[in-house]
């Protein structure tokens, strides 16, 4: 008796185990690169992964269960757009900034909570999103009018 109640656990078990790993066999891959957010506080540096792809930006930090303090990923849109995000399968809380074509912060959506599905938008058309741990903007005193330099902004030396 004790087997026949095993064995729908034990299909049910092995079936998720499937689902995550065709999930995780599909991840995509992102060039990593150097951005710096020029706040009130002085420079703050940040390795970051760049999402350029339709799939790249699909997947973003989905299945993440840590990120280094001093990492983050960039959306790049290449030209302004109103950018909308949700946290679906996202297990960390993030910081969301939305940045114009000049590399301006016109945004900032603090401590977006795991798993929610509510949409988060840009103010305005912007070129691009940057995802930071979450707490980071208000620890650092990043902000709305604050600099981001990289390369995609064309101010970078």
């Amino acid at each position: 008796m004790t087997t026949r109640r095993m064995l729908p656990l034990s299909c049910a078990a092995m079936l998720a185990s499937l689902f995550v790993f065709a999930a995780e066999a599909q991840l995509q891959r992102f060039a990593t690169s150097e951005l710096t957010i020029v706040s009130a506080t002085g420079p703050h540096r940040f390795t970051v992964e760049v999402a350029e792809t339709p799939a790249q930006m699909e997947q973003g930090l989905m299945f993440r269960r840590t990120m280094a303090s001093d990492a983050g990923m960039l959306f790049d849109y290449k030209t302004p757009k109103v950018a909308t995000m949700w946290m679906r399968n996202t297990f960390i809380p993030l910081d969301m900034l939305f940045v114009d074509a000049q590399g301006r912060i016109v945004n900032v959506h603090q401590r977006a909570v795991p798993q929610s599905l509510d949409v988060i938008a840009a103010a305005a058309p912007v070129r691009a999103v940057i995802e930071l741990n979450g707490g980071t903007a208000a620890r650092l005193g990043i902000a709305p009018g604050d600099q981001v330099q990289h390369p995609i902004f064309g101010n970078t030396s």
